[in-house]
Parts: C-alpha cells; structure tokens; sequence
C-alpha cells in the first residue's frame, strides 16, 4: 500500500538510509532533512484544547511539542477573525474552570465575546503558563503514520522536519476546516476583485466603504458578518441558498455588579457545567436570556409545552415576546407537530421585523425543523435587510451560474456587478480536520479509508487501528453540541491520565478495540434518534453539518454524541473505573 511505502520512506531518512522517496508521496517528506525524535507527546494544535494539553501534560514531566499550523494561539479564535465573529457561549463560561486565578483575574466585557476579546484571553493564558516555548507556529502536519516496528507515530510537517513520538494527541478542533466550494476556487481565478473566506480572514484591517459587496452563504458566519458588511459597504448583495433559523443574541455589556457575582459563584457554575447537557449554566435551550450566577443553576427550561396552548395563546405568546416565543418549549425537540407551530411562530417573527414580505418571506426556512442545526444567534440581522443598500438573492429560485471577472450570473437574472467577494461557507466540520492531518494506522490502513462511510470511534477518544492516537472532542463525543471549553477540559484530563496509567502500568501502548468502538457507534446512532438533545437534530429532513451535508460527497452520518455531556462524562468515568473497559494496553 502507498501509505505502507510512505512509511519505509521516512523510516529509511530517520535511520539515515536516505531511501528514495515514491512519487506519490508528499513532496516536504522528501524535503525533510533532519529530524526531531524522542518526544513522549506530540500534540497537535495550539487552541483551547492543544494549549491545555500542552500545560496538563507539561505538568507530568513528559517530553512535548505542539505543533500549529497559525502563527499565533487561539485556534478558531486565531483564524475566524471576520467582521462579527462572535462566540454563542457565555463570555463567563467560555473559558478554563481548571485556572482559578485566571477566574480572578480576566475581566470579561460583554455578555457574548467577540473574537478579538476571546483572542486576547487565548493569549493571557499562554504568556500566563509560558506555553509558546513548547510550539512550533507556521508548522502544519501534512501526513503521520504509526510505525508498528518501533511503535512510535512518525509525523511529517511543512517545515521539513520529521518527529517521531509515543503518542499523538489530535488537537485541531472540530470548525478549523474551512469548506472551499468549487465557486470559490473559481472566485479566485476568474473575479478580478478581492475574494474573502470567513474561515480564513485576513489579518489586516479591510476598508469596504464604497464598496459593492456580495456574500455568499448564510451559515453563522454569514449572518454575524452581514450587518458589519452592509453598515460599511456602499451596497451589500446576500446570495442565500439555505435560510437559517437565528435568535437575537441578546447580547449586552456586563457590568462590575454581575462580574462580581459570577466570580463568587464560580465554583457553583463550573460544577453545573460538568454535569448538564451542554455544559452551560447560565443559558437554557436555544440560547435563553443570562442567568442570574448567584440563583439556582442550572437554568431550568420553561415548562411550557407548546401543543398545550391555544392558537390565541401561541398569538398571543408571538406578539408580546417575538423571537423569545419560541425559546425554552419543553415539546418542540421530539415532537414535530409542536416543531412545526414554533416554525409558524417564528415565521410571523420575521415578517414582523422585516418590512418587505418578499423578503421576509425568503429569510424563513421551509420543510426544516427548528434546532435541529446548531442554534444561529445574531445582533440584527433581519432588521439588516431594511437597510436600502442591501438586497437579498434567493438562490433557491435560481443558481449561480458562472463567477464572472466582475461579478456574477444567476439564471434569468441581470448580472450583478460586485467590487468585492465573501464566501462565508462554513466547515467541513468534525472529520475534516482529522483527515487533513492523513493519519496511517496498523497495516497501513489510513484514516480516510477507515472513514469512507463515517466516522468510527470509541467515545470519541480513539479510533480502533490508530494506537496511541487520541483526538480532543473527536466525533462520537459530544463536541459541537457542548460548550468546547468543558468538553475539552474533560478530555485533556482523562488522556492525560490514561496516558499516565499506561506508563506507570509498564505499557507502550493503548489502544481502543474494535467491539468497543462498534459498539458506540450504534449508541451514538440510537441517542441521536431518541431522548433530549435527539430526534429533531438527526431528522431526516434537516442538512445540518452534524451530519456533513454541507460537504459534497461526504457520507450523512450524525457525528457528535447528542446524550449530553453529563451523561457522557459518567460514561467515561465508569469506563476508567471499569480498567479503562473497551481499550487494550500492550
């Protein structure tokens, strides 16, 4: 197998054999001219989860490097850096619980960070722990094979160098891939004008006063860039194939008298994180109004069930409460006759914000149930297309065509002139990033050949094949559907204590088997279809990224673990009490 030559290649330049390279290798693997071996940990990655793993590990005495492909930490936060990029987690929650006097210390600003807030904290904490000098920045991991022989992953980079370590912890977060649409490569050799993509925003200041501006995509960073863009922008074009459900976001300044309360209540709200579904405290389901840290938390959802009112009630409910109507119902997450009335809700939400019914009537998804994506929260976004220089182009009507050098066609449309474009396409979220790392595992068997028809892991840790090899909020973990910094924390402490037991046990090597991994495999399935958190985000009518629909060609399978992260944390914890049940140390 290729992946099998690959592998003699580089063990012929680490033993100094110089052995001739196969063509269709990676050309930095020829490249690669001195090596770097002996390391106990590789991580990979400097985000949250890579910043806290370098730490945590650091801590044990263990000999590590992190690898990033930015020149900067941050992870996502370094990279999406666009016009409005904004956090939908609590400003007060959306960091590390395990740094006490960083509680203390880090004054949060507003309800909802921003980026360059989230950024800025991001790199307290590195200059804090003194982290950077265990980083290789400008580095990206092109291709990593587990060396059965030597049992030690062999991981190549752009900068030439070959590393070798015992074990390799995947760290690169679940949205760090960009997805580049065919349109958007076409973009960039035909459009005589700049072209931008949200995953990927430039570092410098941009200036789009006087500018005609076209936006294609209308995901989350779509709509959280789309007000920004259009206040500066001359005109503002939205191509919008798939209408979102997004909720105000509510989003406010905090006060001295609430960051005093939050930081006398931390202990009670980070130990209300562990054990809730999402791990938030302060906020109830699709993102209700901040809690109060100083009562009881968690937030309890509104009781309400929707079937139980009347039409005049549910007119009522819209009327004195808008797009608040359809937070915090008790019924609409497994019941689609409920679902239903709150999309009616919300669609009269809309056409009460937005005066032209043409277009208020576009914004509104149809034959989609509401929650089942990621829950879209915004800072007026509707009220944007009241402004006369935006026009909204509802690509369900009519497909791009062709990107032209100044601009682009629409069937049956005139050709709209643009001076700048936006691609704001999301992610190929979850697998993508582990995928671009082209990870080799035992008999030469690679990641994407494992994963032709979807991700395969045990609790999201591990992959069966790949020893030594974890992933932090890997598929099959709850991830995406948690808020990240308590998945993450929960997972960067049990690999590093089970990288623990497998030394201190006398091992070199841990690996999950293939029953286990099976065997999650159908739980997450059966989770996604039943319970909370279930049934509407696995519907077969929703094209959500949990299930890879927004990628061509990627298989449709539901990735995350929607049980909960309390439940899940338990479940881990009874594995490692159980001898670490479903892994196999050798």
């Amino acid at each position: 197998m290729a992946a099998n030559r690959r592998l003699e290649a580089l063990r012929g330049q680490l033993d100094g054999g110089g052995a001739q390279q196969p063509s269709h290798a990676h050309e930095d693997i020829g490249r690669a001219v001195r090596d770097e071996s002996g390391f106990e940990v590789l991580i990979i990655g400097a985000g949250f989860s890579g910043m806290l793993a370098c730490h945590t590990l650091r801590k044990q005495g263990l000999h590590i490097r992190v690898l990033e492909s930015g020149s900067g930490v941050g992870g996502t936060w370094y990279w999406n850096r666009y016009p409005g990029a904004r956090c939908d987690v609590p400003s007060v929650e959306y960091s590390y619980s395990c740094f006490p006097e960083l509680e203390e210390e880090f004054v949060w600003t507003e309800c909802m960070a921003a980026q360059p807030e989230i950024e800025r904290y991001a790199n307290v904490v590195a200059d804090k722990f003194d982290l950077r000098r265990d980083i290789d920045f400008d580095t990206t991991v092109t291709s990593m094979a587990f060396d059965e022989k030597t049992e030690k992953w062999v991981v190549t980079a752009s900068d030439g160098v070959i590393r070798t370590a015992q074990f390799v912890i995947t760290a690169v977060g679940c949205l760090s891939k960009p997805s580049e649409p065919a349109l958007y490569h076409e973009a960039l050799a035909t459009f005589n004008g700049p072209v931008y993509l949200t995953g990927r925003w430039p570092h410098t200041p941009l200036d789009f006063s006087g500018k005609r501006v076209g936006v294609v995509g209308t995901g989350s960073s779509g709509i959280q860039a789309i007000p920004i863009l259009a206040a500066e922008a001359a005109e503002l074009t939205v191509f919008q194939r798939t209408p979102q459900y997004t909720i105000p976001a509510n989003n406010h300044p905090l006060d001295k008298e609430y960051i005093r309360r939050t930081k006398e209540n931390y202990g009670r709200i980070r130990a209300a994180e562990r054990t809730s579904h999402a791990g938030i405290a302060l906020v109830g389901h699709l993102g209700g109004t901040i809690h109060d840290p100083a009562s009881e938390l968690p937030v309890s959802n509104e009781s309400v069930a929707l079937l139980d009112l009347t039409p005049e009630q549910r007119a009522e409910r819209t009327q004195r409460l808008g797009f608040e109507a359809v937070r915090n119902l008790s019924d609409t997450r497994w019941d689609m006759e409920a679902n239903r009335l709150a999309c009616d809700m919300f669609r009269e939400a809309v056409h009460r914000v937005v005066k032209d019914p043409v277009v208020a009537e576009a914004l509104v998804p149809t034959n989609t149930p509401l929650g089942c994506k990621r829950q879209v929260i915004d800072t007026n976004y509707y009220e944007t297309f009241n402004r006369p220089n935006v026009k909204l182009v509802d690509l369900r009507k009519g497909k791009i065509e062709r990107i032209t050098k100044t601009g682009l066609s629409i069937a049956g449309q005139p050709h709209f002139d643009l001076d700048v474009l936006v691609f704001a396409t999301g992610f190929d979220a979850l697998t993508g990033p582990l995928l671009a790392l082209n990870p080799t595992g035992r008999h030469g068997q690679t990641l994407k050949e494992k994963w032709a028809a979807g991700p395969k892991t045990y609790l999201g840790l591990q992959t069966a094949g790949f020893p030594n090899m974890f992933t932090i909020t890997g598929p099959g973990s709850p991830s995406v559907l948690s808020n990240m910094i308590v998945s993450i924390e929960q997972h960067v402490e049990w690999i590093s204590q089970c990288i623990k037991h497998t030394r201190e046990s006398g091992h070199t090597v841990v690996e999950a088997t293939q029953d286990a991994e099976e065997a999650w495999v159908t739980e997450v399935n059966e989770v996604s279809k039943s319970g909370i958190g279930g049934m509407i985000i696995a519907h077969p009518s929703c094209a959500s990224w949990y299930l890879g629909a927004n990628i061509p060609g990627k298989p449709r399978v539901f990735m995350p673990y929607a049980g909960g992260l309390g439940k899940y944390r338990g479940i881990c914890e009874e594995v490692v009490k159980d001898g670490y049940r479903g892994f196999v140390f050798k």
